[in-house]
């Protein structure tokens, strides 16, 4: 059971994990040992509430599927129990994301006094850089 947040949780049959062959370069056992874990969660299957579900629908991440199927591959660590770990919290933090509210950007000016020293400091430097050339005559 993957524990979501106090009044949210996923049940095992919700997540479906196999373990595959990690890519790359390996050592000895590289062809011998499935130790990547590929993760699929399929969303409108789910126990989630329905604000989730939406939600989810509506981000725009290559990891949902146009189905609606969250997958992850997790192929970081060495062993497959880190590697599991570490797909269930990769999808716990996916879900998690979600649900925050972020704040709306609000447009503001800057102060005349603002625009007034930055153009006062150009001025500056400006008289800076003639008074370095050369005097043509």
């Amino acid at each position: 059971m993957l524990e979501i947040s106090n009044s949210v949780s996923l049940a095992d049959w919700e997540i479906e994990l196999s373990a595959i062959r990690s890519m790359g370069n390996g050592g000895q056992r590289v062809n011998k040992v499935a130790t990547a874990i590929h993760l699929r969660f399929d969303i409108n299957r789910s126990t989630l509430p329905s604000i989730y579900k939406e939600r989810l629908l509506e981000v725009n991440d290559t990891r949902i599927s146009k189905d609606g199927v969250i997958i992850i591959k997790a192929q970081s660590f060495r062993t497959q129990d880190m590697n599991k770990d570490d797909a269930l919290q990769r999808l716990k933090t996916l879900i998690l994301s979600v649900m925050v509210i972020h704040k709306k950007r609000r447009a503001t000016k800057p102060t005349k006094s603002s625009v007034q020293r930055r153009l006062t400091r150009k001025a500056n430097r400006k008289e800076i850089k003639h008074s370095r050339q050369k005097i043509k005559f």
